[in-house]
């Protein structure tokens, strides 16, 4: 018997389908030359963990459910953590026959055969559930904290011992000195790696009173990671300093550097920023990942007329769009997903950026360098020389670089950058308090795209729906009739549904702590439309600006982040805490 009748006959046993439904996907297996496995899953019929327990039935290979084991760290630790995520299988017992590896493709073989070649044992496949994969790869996170937890302690106390009697007045030596010893050294990169590996934006190093506070920044919020002691603190300050290139004496002026690592084949820029503080230096250090491939819009979370808007604005050879929002709400990643897109072979594109965060192949990008004269204004300038199409500029900060790059977007280049506005209404008369004439705007603005990040709920979350108060709670914060309007423009809800009825979602009890991964973008994109460009000629304010846009069918902030929150992608309370105005 085939191993495609044996499935069958193992699903029909099984109760998964019936024979009506298997018959149909043959017909189209046969129609469409995909495998009936296939045609079963596209059509929603079987699941795909149901399929594999079915497959190893079938096929003689044990089933194992791990989704609630323990995994020893021996054992797990046997295959490194990137190959078990990239290849979604773990090694999970060792046995004399050989070490047992949970996968969710037993006919990965270039796999098996890496791993059995990296542990010199032979390997067992066994077939396991998603579920089980995610389980047992959370759990590299845990033991790798644990190890990193038991260096820091370990080390820390080490860097007590030899650090009792430093003065604070020691000498450039001294501090280079200290900045190689081992114990420092294995801190710093313990730290480091650590950040990277639990997807921290930022790294903050406080010293205080009694000890100093290392925090991270994870999706958008501060967490404590661990506290070293008093002592540790010039050993860090001096370690960091050395990686930087900056002064290790100086101890009364803030100090700007930055330095590369590569950890797993993954290069992290650190852009790291020293501030003398009454107990010491205060270290923030910023985590950039020098690889944007793979962003779309759709993926950044870009939807409906706003997408079509900026697809628009992307097709002009000339004109200005502009990304706006606070500090570290994804402004930068929104252009650099625009560049992707615009990054074809017959374009130059240029840009001028402080700090350039990602390197893009065929881009030419620039540094601002302030101390020697370099700036935004001064770049774009010269940019305007190298016969560019497309420029990007960081950040629009000062009344020169406002009025350079209206007046290039006005001379045939399309130009893109950000400014720090809270909403995208608010863009206009802030580049007219820059002096840029409102007629000069009209000419050249197209697009102006407002954002926030919001935290993505993971798999641990649970569906609910609202009561009469909170639908008249919800209804205090947006417009209820027009936000279902939206929901049923886009087919999110069905033509005839009530508030009531409409879902939203919330962790799952006992997984608030681990219930949100990574975040996505929450967004409101404003296209300069005639309607908003006589207002502009009128010298109308943000607000009037907002209002007309909203009648143009603009989904604002607070509404994109409902229509998110309705999908599943985030929470309601996530929304309303991000963009409390």
């Amino acid at each position: 018997m085939s191993p495609e009748d044996r499935l069958k006959e193992f699903l029909l046993d099984a109760g998964m389908v019936s024979s009506a439904v298997l018959k149909n996907a043959e017909t189209q297996a046969k129609k469409t030359g995909k495998t009936i496995e296939e045609v079963l899953l596209s059509n929603n019929d079987v699941s795909e963990d149901g399929l594999r327990r079915v497959k190893a039935w079938a096929t003689g290979i044990p089933f194992v459910d791990l989704s609630h084991e323990k995994i020893s760290m021996d054992v797990l630790s046997l295959i490194p953590e990137p190959i078990a995520r990239n290849h979604n299988l773990v090694a999970y017992r060792k046995t004399p026959a050989g070490l047992e590896v949970a996968m969710l493709d037993v006919g990965d073989l270039p796999a098996i055969e890496f791993i059995k070649k990296k542990v010199g044992l032979r390997v067992l496949p066994r077939l396991t559930s998603t579920e089980s994969i995610k389980n047992v790869l959370l759990q590299y996170r845990k033991s790798l904290q644990g190890e990193f937890d038991d260096i820091i302690k370990k080390e820390s106390i080490h860097l007590e011992k030899i650090n009792d009697d430093v003065s604070d007045n020691q000498s450039e030596e001294d501090l280079k000195k200290l900045a190689e010893d081992l114990p420092v050294v294995k801190i710093v990169d313990t730290l480091l790696s650590h950040a990277i590996l639990q997807g921290a934006s930022d790294i903050h190093i406080e010293p205080h009173e009694k000890g100093v506070v290392v925090r991270y920044r994870i999706d958008g919020i501060l967490r404590d990671a661990m506290e070293l002691p008093k002592t540790a603190g010039s050993g860090l300050s001096a370690r960091i300093k050395v990686l930087s290139n900056l002064k290790l004496d100086e101890k009364r002026l803030p100090q700007d550097g930055r330095f590369k690592i590569d950890l797993n084949n993954e290069k992290v820029s650190f852009r790291v920023s020293i501030l003398p503080t009454y107990y010491g230096e205060k270290i923030v250090m910023r985590l950039l990942r020098e690889s944007v491939s793979g962003f779309t819009l759709e993926g950044l979370g870009f939807h409906g007329q706003g997408l079509e808007s900026i697809h628009r604005a992307l097709k002009h050879k000339t004109g200005m769009i502009l990304a706006t929002g606070p500090t570290g709400s994804g402004k930068s990643t929104t252009l650099y997903t625009l560049l992707d897109i615009l990054n074809t072979p017959d374009v130059n594109i240029s840009t001028v950026e402080d700090p350039i965060e990602y390197q893009m192949p065929r881009i030419n990008q620039s540094q601002v360098r302030a101390d020697i004269g370099f700036t935004f204004a001064n770049g774009l300038r010269s940019l305007l020389r190298q016969d560019p199409d497309i420029l990007m500029v960081g950040e629009i900060r000062d009344t020169e670089t406002a009025s350079l790059a209206t007046n290039a977007a006005l001379t045939g280049h399309l130009v893109l950058s950000t400014l720090h506005t809270n909403s995208s209404a608010g863009s206009v008369p802030r580049l007219i308090d820059m002096g840029i004439e409102p007629f000069l705007l009209v000419s050249t603005l197209d697009v102006v795209i407002g954002q926030r990040l919001v935290r993505k709920l993971g798999e641990e979350k649970e569906q609910y729906f609202l009561n009469k108060d909170e639908v008249a709670m919800l209804g205090k914060e947006i417009d209820l009739d027009r936000m279902m309007q939206f929901l049923k423009q886009e087919n999110v809800v069905d033509a005839n549904a009530t508030w009531e009825k409409v879902p939203f979602y919330r962790p799952t009890s006992g997984h608030e702590e681990d219930a949100f991964k990574g975040r996505m973008g929450i967004h409101e994109v404003l296209p300069i439309t005639p309607a908003i460009k006589n207002l502009i000629i009128q010298g109308a304010t943000g607000d009037d600006i907002e209002e007309q846009a909203k009648k143009d069918g603009m989904m604002t902030l607070l509404e994109d982040g409902i229509f998110l929150a309705i999908q599943g992608m985030t929470t309601k309370e996530e929304v309303l805490r991000v963009v409390s105005e």
